[in-house]
């Protein structure tokens, strides 16, 4: 296996039905941990070294229980953020399926703006502790909401995990009634009505953005903003599967921080997550 692409790579560009980008940018940061924009090629080496076994030295992936499925992958490599727009017009023209691996959050505003740019307004689902929807400032990992207004339906969108707003992105949310759920609300209402939730609310082209510390740091401790009373990762990774098995246009995964972590826990929960995603991907 190529220890320069994710483990579940298997496919060349023109045979692939997933493209995998990264982008290891983090210039939209203020957070108090930096380091994301090592991400991409660390998940990457996780990968290999945490889901490849080798015996007799033969290499063999670790799969998901049901098997990685019939999704052909290919790992494209790392683009710079100015690039998003091109290079996502060149998956999206091709009929693929975008997987991003940030690089912090504020580079899922470009990403959304290119899925809008192919297929109009869209149903955002938004895993996160923090709800992104400051407006005083604009053009970072804090207002990507506010910055994608425009290319989202709020409607048929929604966001999981949220436990960490400031005042302004309460007001925000109260303002444009865009549907929350928080830890508490499945601990209250249960997993399986979370995610029935989450696919009553959205509608038919719907992207997933994903922020590891919408996931409580017992589970992903290498975040750049960790904040406690999080969701499980075996919740949230439930939800997921349930949304790329109704059929999502694409997904990201961001805010991993590498230097931050411990025994690489967050990157290799990163890499099993893409794997699920993987095989539960209809082709």
């Amino acid at each position: 296996m190529n220890k320069k692409q994710i483990c579940w790579a298997n496919s060349s560009f023109e045979d692939s039905d997933i493209v995998i980008v990264g982008i290891p940018d983090e210039s939209g940061s203020h957070a108090i941990f930096s380091g994301t924009s090592s991400a991409p090629d660390h998940v990457r080496k996780i990968s290999n070294s945490n889901d490849v076994y080798v015996e007799k030295k033969s290499s063999y992936l670790a799969q998901p229980p049901t098997g990685v499925g019939n999704a052909k992958v290919h790992d494209l490599g790392n683009i710079k953020k100015p690039q998003i727009d091109t290079t996502y017009e060149k998956i999206l023209s091709s009929k693929k399926f975008p997987l991003a691996i940030g690089g912090d959050h504020s580079n899922t505003t470009p990403l959304i703006k290119a899925m809008a740019k192919k297929f109009g307004k869209i149903s955002l689902v938004y895993f996160d502790a923090h709800p992104d929807f400051v407006s005083h400032t604009r053009n970072y990992y804090g207002s990507v909401i506010t910055d994608c207004l425009d290319y989202i339906d709020v409607k048929s969108s929604i966001q999981i995990g949220i436990r960490s707003p400031e005042q302004e992105e309460l007001e925000n949310i109260k303002k444009y009634n865009l549907n929350v759920i928080t830890p508490s609300d499945i601990i209250d209402s249960g997993i399986k009505s979370v995610s029935k939730t989450i696919l009553d609310t959205i509608k038919e082209n719907t992207y997933v953005s994903f922020d590891m510390d919408c996931l409580d740091p017992a589970f992903a401790p290498g975040v750049s903003v960790p904040v406690p009373l999080g969701v499980n990762s075996t919740d949230a990774m439930y939800c997921v599967k349930n949304l790329v098995q109704r059929g999502i246009i694409g997904f990201d995964l961001m805010e991993i921080c590498p230097p931050h972590d411990l025994n690489n826990i967050t990157s290799h929960l990163a890499s099993r997550m893409i794997g699920e995603l993987i095989s539960s991907c209809k082709v």
